[in-house]
């Protein structure tokens, strides 16, 4: 018995991790049935009072795919051709046959939309330099060129659809490039199919707001605080004085970190602060003065439901509008929170002005910087607007989402502008992208949109379980009649290895679709494959003349080779098709490559603990 102890503690240890990865899961479904149990007011009680649990819960849940949640699945494609129009410097008639030529083909078949374009040059032999880049420049170059701006507009074209379903507060989307020119947006539990279309596909909408002086902004938000608590009533008159006094906004980074909130420990005085603050609870002054609030992650909702009411809208100064960060900004503790921007209602600027926005390097310092280009009618206004606005800080949004919010040094003529503070390469390529996204933008069109009803998933999640039950029962039944006693343990096994299938989902948050489900069945089956190779073998081996003991080890080792062969090559398939497959078929190989390795584990561990915890009990099992 002491020798099985390690391989004792090792599986109650899978079996007690895979059980706390699956409680999320548990509690996602208990808060679920309660909120549908309720109505109206109580509803929203329920939700302020566990939003914390409820978000928690929601992603360390399994994940469930439109299939089976329900929803829409969106296929867009990007007119890459169309920009390769819009972007000649001159056009004829022999142009606007290549154009219709290369449209032609595209459509007929996935090739990238470069090198047909290439190709149409060379069979007209016509060079490429007539109406792109300069005269010198050779075909090689331009199309190399050209290859780059298409890329580069699939990716702002990924950044907008991002940035507007995050803004729309959709639960757990997914979005992918596929191939060269497409993007599969997934948006489970979404319904209405014209407001996906318009929300996919309108113009991306980029801005330049003023952010409101720190001290209106910090007095806003001291009112609604106020208001909030009934300290006053809404002066609807003059939104700025329904506080009794101004108070200096608290350290923001201290109360961010909790060092000056209470302590979550401390229940009782929590709930007091929060009664007091109701806004301030949620929402942290910045302690530099900036005028902008953090609010952590999982308070977002909330602090966006007490700014969407109409009291408290009504608080706010006729030119005053509170925007969100486009990104999230890490804590030291771990945590994420966002920026909460008070700036002007009406834009100063509008994106149509950028004609050229390009993410590079600053030689001096070493520091990603984004050089940015404007129009002349624009150059004119950004003159204006940064010469009347010298040290104060303009924020660059797009679709109402703040992506920077720079310092204005001096007034800036020419139109050419430089905007520094990025930390990475990969956040001045993204203001690159946002800066863009106002100009030269490449029309996408919706050429696939499917939607999956709640009561199909329903169905579906009845039907991939009523499937997976017989085919376990089928599979239970037949081991105990085939092989009596040793078939009742290879059934225990089977049962731990779909524990641990589902709670390795869970843990890694992966999502469960129905072809996951038949991916489970089909593990069902080679975890089966795995017992009847080693029953049989023990079963030989016994014919043989061996004893019982010697018999199972015999049967144990004879058979690794064979069940280690075929699980690796099944494993490897898997590999291939999560690799190369999208969506379903990702889903299925996914599923399938956990369960081969749970299989193993409970196959070859698990009932080799069971075996000689019987015998060293004196209890013989039986092989039929």
């Amino acid at each position: 018995m002491r020798n099985q102890f390690s391989r004792i503690f090792l599986i109650l240890a899978a079996v007690v991790v895979s059980l706390i990865f699956l409680y999320p899961t548990f509690q996602d479904y208990q808060h679920r049935k309660k909120l549908v149990s309720l109505s109206g007011q109580d509803s929203i009680s329920y939700l302020d009072q566990h939003q914390d649990d409820i978000l928690s819960a929601k992603l360390k849940r399994i994940k469930l795919g439109l299939d089976l949640q329900g929803g829409m699945r969106v296929v867009l494609e990007v007119d890459v051709i169309k920009l390769l129009d819009d972007i000649a410097k001159n056009k004829d008639d022999s142009f606007g046959a290549i154009i219709k030529e290369v449209r032609d083909q595209a459509t007929s078949n996935d090739e990238s939309v470069i090198p047909i374009f290439g190709r149409k040059f060379q069979e007209r032999g016509i060079r490429m330099s007539r109406y792109y880049g300069n005269i010198r420049d050779a075909d090689a170059a331009i199309l190399s060129q050209l290859d780059g701006e298409t890329a580069k507009a699939v990716d702002r074209a990924i950044e907008i659809v991002r940035n507007r379903v995050d803004q729309y507060r959709v639960s757990e989307p997914n979005i992918q490039k596929q191939g060269t020119r497409r993007i599969i947006v997934e948006l489970p539990g979404v319904k209405d199919e014209n407001e996906v279309s318009s929300l996919l596909q309108g113009t991306a909408l980029l801005e330049f707001r003023l952010l409101r002086d720190a001290a209106i902004s910090y007095k806003v938000m001291q009112s609604v605080d106020d208001f909030l608590s009934g300290k006053v009533a809404a002066d609807t008159s003059s939104p700025t004085k329904t506080a009794k006094k101004e108070e200096k906004p608290r350290d923001a980074l201290e109360e961010l970190l909790g060092n000056n909130k209470p302590s979550s420990s401390d229940t009782t005085n929590e709930a007091k602060f929060t009664r007091e603050h109701p806004f301030f609870a949620y929402v942290t002054p910045d302690q530099n003065n900036t005028g902008e609030g953090f609010v952590l992650e999982n308070n977002r909702d909330r602090v966006m439901r007490l700014l969407a009411r109409p009291d408290v809208q009504r608080l706010l100064p006729a030119d005053f509008e509170f925007q969100w960060s486009a990104k999230t900004d890490p804590t030291p503790d771990g945590k994420k929170f966002y920026h909460l921007y008070a700036v002007k209602r009406t834009p100063e600027l509008t994106g149509g002005v950028i004609v050229e926005a390009r993410a590079s390097v600053d030689q001096e310092n070493n520091r990603p910087i984004v050089n940015m280009e404007m129009s002349s009618e624009g150059a004119r206004e950004w003159a204006r607007i940064t010469g009347a606005n010298v040290n104060k800080r303009i924020a660059i949004s797009l679709d109402n989402a703040v992506f920077s919010a720079p310092t204005v040094i001096n007034k800036i003529v020419g139109g050419r502008s430089q905007i520094t503070g990025m930390e990475s390469p990969n956040e001045a390529r993204l203001l690159e992208i946002v800066l863009k996204a106002g100009a030269l933008p490449a029309p996408v069109a919706i050429i696939e949109q499917r939607s999956v009803g709640p009561s199909l998933g329903e169905d579906s999640i009845r039907s991939g379980l009523n499937s997976t039950v017989f085919a376990f029962l089928l599979t239970i039944l037949f081991m105990v009649l085939y092989y009596h006693s040793a078939g009742a343990i290879a059934d225990v096994a089977l049962l731990l290895n779909v524990l641990f299938i589902l709670g390795v989902m869970a843990g890694f948050s992966a999502t469960l679709t129905l072809p996951g489900i038949a991916g489970v069945v089909l593990t069902l089956g080679i975890a089966v494959d795995a017992n009847v190779l080693i029953n049989e073998r023990v079963r030989e081996e016994l014919a043989g003349g061996k004893t019982l003991r010697a018999a199972i080890d015999a049967g144990y080792s004879r058979a690794f080779t064979a069940i280690v062969d075929s699980n690796v090559t099944t494993f490897l398939t898997g590999v291939v098709l999560y690799q190369f497959g999208t969506g379903p078929i990702q889903g299925f190989a996914l599923t399938l490559m956990i369960g081969i390795a749970a299989s193993m584990f409970s196959a070859i561990i698990i009932t080799r603990v069971f075996f000689n915890i019987m015998m060293s009990k004196g209890l013989n099992p039986n092989f039929g």
